[in-house]
């Protein structure tokens, strides 16, 4: 029997409740976990991924633009500047969306005649086509489309650095009609504008978007870890302190921070985060023994050439040296007190970018000839008929060379040689050397060989012995000693593009090891930087202590708190030789005669040396050598000169070191009292010292 209409199986009505609400409570359940999901989602945001997500806002909605810090300024030991940052404004142009080109180009037009009028009268001049190029907005004067398309509207341009007090003055007068423009206070480097010193040390800066194009080498520069906020102008260390401290010297960025839309267009006023300026060095050189280092090189590379020497037989053999170097370190800290490397030029010669004509006279001497190959002063297609800054070192080896010999047991130190003049050897004695001038100084012993320069002792008793003894391992023998001396190696000072030096005893495969060691022994096969040859005699001085080169005296903020001091001397090796053989060899250097130190009030260590060396067309040269420490008893300042083609070490070189030695006496005393301040007029028998400008 049919249920009536309406009436529904109890049983059925049941289940069909049951089912509407499980799907009730599923979908109450979706929602809660849903909701659930979601809260804890934006509590992720709010609390964790919070900062992250304004930073990126940030990023999206402003541009920032780096600002390069003020850099810190370079003096020597004693404050005196030698590159210096001076404050400079500059002006920059936004490009912001909606610009009118007409309104542009009218402002282009007003700049070009504010610059006119208020700007340097000396100063190149800014033309309205210069400004609209500068301002890179994709047009010219006529409103026409470049073929250059702007680059990041967000990053201001810069039109003109070094702004005039007038200039300055009219372009805030009239801010509200100059729109668009803002000025920026930027730094210069500036140099001693009467003589900058010390040139090819403190080195130069040039424009980053070219120091760090990989074509120039500079590794510092690839690496963008290093680099990172820095501008494509700005300028950087390119070379010399400027370089090997360019992270100390150059302080830590600010930033400008734009607002801009979703087109990269500014819309906002900037905010400025304010610059770290850079620390300040002070070098370990003083500037007034640096100025007269560097005069006394220029006058006698002319005092060579003059009428009055040119021809005489030893002097006038250095009528065609056009370049000199020198170093000065005190033997008691490794400091180096001069570093000159002549001929030098202005470094300011850089700052708004060089001139090809002005780059191509000063190229061949760009480099610091004292620790790298410079070139020297000649016409391109000349130089390869001439030495470079490095060349043999001549018989300033010869102190070292005996003591190796003293060392190796080859002999004795009352051991005798009779000098004959000559020295042969080879399979059948068919090789053959001889002494300057082939002078026979009959028997001698190691102090008198070093006095003489005996090239055939050095060659007999040593080179040819020690090949003797030691055959194939005698190279290797010659070269930990030398090394020990800071040849064959770098000194330690941290220069950029420092050169070991060539060590052609061990490279000029060409000849025989015998050949290889007798020449080696007399400085005939070794090629070092005149660094070198000072840390190889501030090593004399020593009795073995090789020391760093240091070139930083302290480092303070650009306010003048003091963050390092160097006063340390930092030995890199020690070698002991018995005081028998330091003093055998130190008599010898003793009694060296040589031109300029007759009057000469402290006893003198010297070494002259004459290397010789073929150039292009196997013409020889000679070059002119000469290392010295004084006083003898208790050092205290070590010199190393080197005048390629400079004939003679005691004529040649010699005459420079005096006036250095000169010149520390009177600001230093080399017995501890400053002649200055003594009131003498310096060592006896010199020329009171003029100050550096």
């Amino acid at each position: 029997m049919k249920k009536p209409i309406g009436m529904e199986d109890p049983t059925k009505q049941e289940a069909s409740k049951r089912r509407f609400t499980l799907r009730i409570n599923v979908f109450f359940f979706f929602t809660f976990f849903l909701f659930s999901v979601l809260i804890v989602r934006l509590a992720m945001l709010q609390f964790v991924e919070g900062k992250e997500l304004l930073a990126e806002k940030n990023d999206i909605n402003n541009a920032n633009t780096p600002i390069p810090p003020i850099r810190g300024n370079i003096f020597d030991r004693q404050s005196a500047p030698l590159a210096s940052t001076t404050s400079s404004q500059s002006l920059y142009f936004r490009v912001e969306q909606k610009q009118p080109k007409e309104e542009v180009v009218a402002l282009a037009k007003r700049l070009a005649d504010i610059f006119a009028t208020h700007g340097r009268p000396t100063a190149a001049p800014l033309s309205a086509a210069d400004i609209i190029k500068e301002m890179d907005v994709g047009y010219d004067l006529e409103m026409k489309e470049t073929e250059t398309k702007p680059s990041y509207f967000s990053v201001p341009r810069r039109i003109k650095a070094d702004l005039t007090q007038a200039e300055m003055a009219f372009i805030l007068e009239h801010r509200d009609e100059l729109k668009w423009l803002e000025i920026t206070e930027e730094s210069i480097r500036s140099y001693d504008p009467v003589k900058p010193v010390a040139v090819q040390l403190v080195g130069y800066m040039r424009p980053f978007s070219q120091a760090r194009e990989p074509k120039y080498g500079i590794e510092f520069y690839k690496d963008k870890t290093n680099t990172k906020g820095y501008m494509d102008t700005e300028y950087v260390g390119y070379d010399g302190i400027e370089l090997m401290y360019q992270e100390e010297l150059r302080g830590k960025n600010g930033v400008k921070s734009y607002p801009v839309n979703a087109a990269h267009k500014i819309i906002g006023q900037v905010e400025i985060t304010k610059p770290q300026k850079g620390n300040n060095l002070y070098l370990t050189i003083d500037k007034n023994v640096q100025s007269i280092t560097e005069t006394a090189i220029m006058d006698h590379l002319a005092y060579l050439k003059s009428p009055a020497v040119r021809n005489d037989p030893y002097i006038g053999r250095g009528k065609n040296a056009v370049a000199g170097y020198a170093v000065a370190i005190e033997v008691e800290t490794g400091k180096v007190v001069t570093m000159a490397s002549m001929p030098d030029y202005n470094p300011g010669v850089w700052a708004g970018g060089i001139p090809k004509s002005e780059y191509d006279r000063i190229q061949s001497f760009i480099n610091n000839g004292t620790i790298t190959t410079a070139y020297p002063d000649y016409p391109a297609e000349e130089i390869k008929y001439h030495p470079t800054s490095i060349v043999y070192m001549g018989s300033v080896v010869k102190p070292l060379s005996v003591l190796i010999g003293l060392k190796e047991g080859l002999f004795g130190v009352n051991t005798i040689y009779q000098d004959t003049g000559t020295f042969y050897y080879g399979k059948d004695n068919n090789a053959k050397l001889s002494n300057s001038d082939t002078r026979a100084w009959g028997p001698i012993n190691a102090t008198k060989a070093i006095q003489y320069s005996s090239n055939t002792f050095m060659s007999a008793m040593i080179g040819n012995e020690l090949y003797g003894r030691k055959r194939e391992k005698a190279v290797d023998i010659w070269d930990s000693y030398l090394a020990k001396f800071g040849l064959g190696v770098l000194t330690g000072s941290g220069l950029p593009k420092e050169s070991p030096g060539i060590s052609e005893y061990k490279t000029n495969t060409k000849e025989s090891i015998q050949q290889r060691m007798v020449f080696a022994s007399w400085g005939q096969n070794e090629k070092y930087t005149t660094l070198q040859l000072a840390q190889y005699a501030t090593t004399l001085a020593t009795r073995g202590e090789r020391l760093k080169p240091l070139l930083v005296d302290r480092i303070e903020t650009y306010d003048g708190e003091p963050l390092q001091q160097f006063n340390e001397k930092v030995v890199l090796d020690k070698t002991d030789f018995s005081k028998e053989y330091w003093d055998a060899v130190f008599k010898g250097m003793k009694e060296v005669k040589v031109n300029g130190f007759d009057d000469f009030p402290y006893t003198l260590a010297r070494k002259t040396g004459t290397s010789t060396q073929k150039v292009a067309g196997n013409k020889d040269v000679d070059n002119a050598v000469f290392i010295a420490f004084a006083p003898l008893e208790k050092p205290k300042l070590a010199v190393a000169v080197v005048v390629p083609e400079g004939g003679y070490g005691a004529y040649g070189a010699a005459p420079i070191a005096r006036k250095i030695f000169d010149a520390y006496d009177y600001y230093y005393g080399l017995d501890g009292v400053p002649k200055k301040s003594a009131g003498t007029n310096g060592a006896a028998g010199a020329v009171t010292p003029t100050p550096a400008p």
